[in-house]
């Protein structure tokens, strides 16, 4: 099954991908990074449009 593109919305016109809460807007920087034991990765991201930031956890495959 293909994955849909970040730019795309959804089936049902969801957003895909990260959404800032405050704004709605999708473009975001980061801010900072960290690599945790067991693959994690940990990132301060900020978004361009409002400066709002937001923690993502994620796993590395």
């Amino acid at each position: 099954m293909p994955r849909p593109k970040r730019d795309m919305p959804a089936q049902g016109g969801q957003k895909v991908g990260l959404v800032c809460r405050e704004c709605g807007c999708q473009h975001f920087r980061v801010v900072y990074l960290k690599r945790r034991p067991g693959g994690i990765v940990v990132r301060r991201r900020e978004c361009r449009n409002c400066g709002r930031w937001t923690l993502t956890r994620e796993t590395q495959v």
